[in-house]
This record gives C-alpha cells, structure tokens and sequence, in this order.
C-alpha cells in the first residue's frame, strides 16, 4: 500500500493503524479488503469516516480487480452518525451535499468488483452498502434493516435501493414495520447471495474474491457496468441484447483477453473458471 495512504488518515484518508477510520489491506493478488473501523460506535459514518472510505476506494482503483468491503467488530455498518448530525443543526444526514449518495456512485462506479462481507449489524445506511455491492455475503445472524420510520423517516437511500433489490412486499415490510431481518433470511429474500456461520464470513468472502479476481479486469469492469445497466436502465429486450452486444465490442478493444482465451481453448488449455 502506498505511504500518502496511510499517512493520511488524520485526513480523513484510509490507514493502516488501529487508530484509522477505515482500514486499507491487501488480501491476496488483485484483492484488496477495506475496513470500517469505528467498532465502538458500530461503524456509524461520521463524514471524517466516509472521507476515508472514498479515499480507500480510490487507492485501490486500477490495483483492485475486487474489493471485499466489510467491518470491525459486531457491526458491518449502522448507517450515518446520527449524533454527528443532531450536533450540526440546520445539516441534514447527507450533509446538505449528497455526501452519502457519493459514497455508494463510489462504489457503483468503480472499476472492482466490490463484495459486501456482512459480519454484523447493517442498518439504515449499511443496508444501503449492501445494496450498493456487486456481491454480498452475510453473516447468518446478521441483522439487517432500516429503523428510519422509527425516528419519523422515509430511509432516504436504504429504501429506495432495497425497492430496487427486493420484491415489493419484501422491501415494504422492511420499510414500514423496522424490524430487522438475519442474513439468513436475507439470502432466502435475495438480498445477498450468501449467507454463512459468522465465524466463515471472512474466508467465504476472501474464497469468492479471489476465484473473480482471476478473471481480466477490463472484462470485469464492463461486466460490472452491464449489471447495472441492464434492467436499471435497459429494460427493453432488444435493446439490451444489442447493449450485451456492444460490451462485448468495448472489451475486444480495450484488451486482447478475448482472443487469448479463444487461442487457448483452441490449444487445448483451459480458461480461468473453465472446469475441470
């Protein structure tokens, strides 16, 4: 990892230190793993903490071909530091700038593949984070939910998002009852795709990572951005066969990958992901 990162972090940049509000590591080849670290206050993101976190996406950007996004002690995240916004009267939880809204475009558009590795708690904002990921992996007795209705809130961003992740009634029920939800009932919703014994979590997370890491990173990329256009933006069959069509055209001129691989069946070898 590069020093301006982990000196940074009285800036609000990622760290190395158990004192940093995010934390910056390299797992394995092409995996880097970033860590939100305020386990006393369950992860909450005080804009000091969501400055680091954007500061670590952006480190890890061209190194990264997958990010696994997880954190420090029971919770993954509890959204926004609502202390920090009830002591900054006349500031809404955004910070009258979007600021949160840029953390998730953040990780949307970034070039990795970003995993959401739930270990604890996820609410409100760090439902958001979920919903944001690419990929997620919860722990089974995770809990998960938005307790906005609770305070006299629409959640902002977590309800919008999980309306666009769950089924209607799924995403209602979260919405206007606040009850939380395990992971385990969050992979049976289709919220993550996994759900494992906490103490799995990590490995599990680091297991998927590292198989997708293999993969090239332009086609990684552009397979990333074909998941969020199509249906997000592309509902219509045709146009999206055509928009799958031309992702294709984009990958075979940013990189020779597809022709290596077609040169590689031909003689015989296998392609990463290709079977025994």
């Amino acid at each position: 990892m590069s020093s301006e990162v982990a000196d940074g972090a009285a800036n609000g940049a990622a760290g190395t230190g158990p004192e940093s509000l995010v934390l910056l590591e390299w797992a394995a080849d092409g995996v880097a793993r970033i860590v939100l670290n305020r386990p006393a206050k369950r992860n909450a993101m005080n804009r000091a903490a969501r400055g680091a976190l954007l500061a670590a996406l952006d480190a890890c950007r061209g190194s990264a071909r997958v990010v696994v996004l997880t954190g420090n002690g029971p919770a993954f995240c509890s959204g926004v530091d609502l202390k920090e916004v009830r002591a900054a009267p006349g500031r809404n939880a955004l910070d009258g700038d979007h600021a949160w809204i840029s953390v998730q475009e953040a990780i949307r558009r970034h070039p990795a593949v970003v995993i959401a590795a739930v270990n604890g708690f996820a609410l409100g904002g760090g439902l958001t984070l979920i919903n944001s990921s690419d990929l997620a992996v919860a722990a089974e007795d995770a809990e998960i939910g938005m307790p906005e209705v609770g305070f006299g809130l629409y959640p902002g961003l977590a309800g919008p998002s999980t309306q666009l992740r769950l089924g209607p009634k799924q995403a209602a029920w979260l919405v206007l009852t606040g009850e939380r939800i395990t992971g385990r009932t969050a992979e049976e919703w289709g919220l993550v795709n996994r759900a494992v014994p906490r103490e799995a979590l990590q490995d599990e997370a680091l297991a998927i990572a590292t198989r997708i890491a293999r993969y090239d990173p332009v086609t990684l990329t552009w397979c990333k951005k074909a998941l969020w256009e199509v249906p997000m933006h592309i509902s219509d069959w045709t146009a999206a066969l055509e928009y799958g069509e031309g992702v294709g055209t984009q990958i075979r001129a940013a990189s020779d990958v597809v022709s290596r691989g077609l040169d590689a069946f031909a003689d015989g070898r296998r392609n990463p992901g290709q079977g025994a």
